[in-house]
């Protein structure tokens, strides 16, 4: 900004030239009653999706009833030795999202009628959510495992499965 160039001020131009005529563009809401709003997610996984280094790729989209409001895709940050942990963690992803966005609507005095719903198409991850048995081969997760069960123990959240096809 000390030292504009040309380059500077076409890129200027181009960006008030788009702003002009896309004024009018938006995006629509479908608006529910107040008694009626759910907040619910579907989260996914491509285990060992990348052939560099075999991590997996999760994603999750949120949406406040019909409508989208939130989603992310990233690569995680470790290589999963099972489908089930990489959806895990996608899982925990996704709750960490889900609870934000419950507590933003908190602040704005609108609250959901139902608890928190995800979706997730991994039976062995859904299962991990409300049964600790599993517990012991889940050692590299333990913290997901650990956040998610908390919620679901305390019935802020229900994990349910979806299957890969609907999803």
């Amino acid at each position: 900004m000390h030292a504009p160039t040309t380059e500077h001020w076409s890129a200027i131009k181009c960006i008030l030239r788009y702003l002009k005529h896309t004024i009018h563009y938006g995006i629509c809401l479908v608006v529910a009653p107040l008694t009626s709003l759910c907040l619910h997610a579907f989260s996914d996984v491509d285990w060992a999706g990348s052939l560099n280094d075999r991590r997996s790729h999760g994603g999750f989209c949120i949406y406040l009833c019909p409508n989208l409001i939130s989603w992310s895709s990233k690569k995680q940050a470790t290589v999963s030795q099972s489908n089930m942990e990489s959806e895990y963690q996608s899982i925990a992803c996704a709750i960490s999202k889900l609870l934000w966005l419950q507590s933003l609507l908190r602040e704005l005095v609108i609250l959901p009628a139902s608890p928190l719903v995800l979706w997730c198409d991994n039976l062995g991850a859904t299962y991990l959510t409300t049964n600790p048995i599993f517990h012991a081969r889940t050692k590299n997760i333990e913290i997901d495992f650990h956040f998610v069960r908390e919620h679901v123990a305390r019935k802020a959240l229900d994990v349910h499965f979806i299957s890969s096809v609907d999803q």
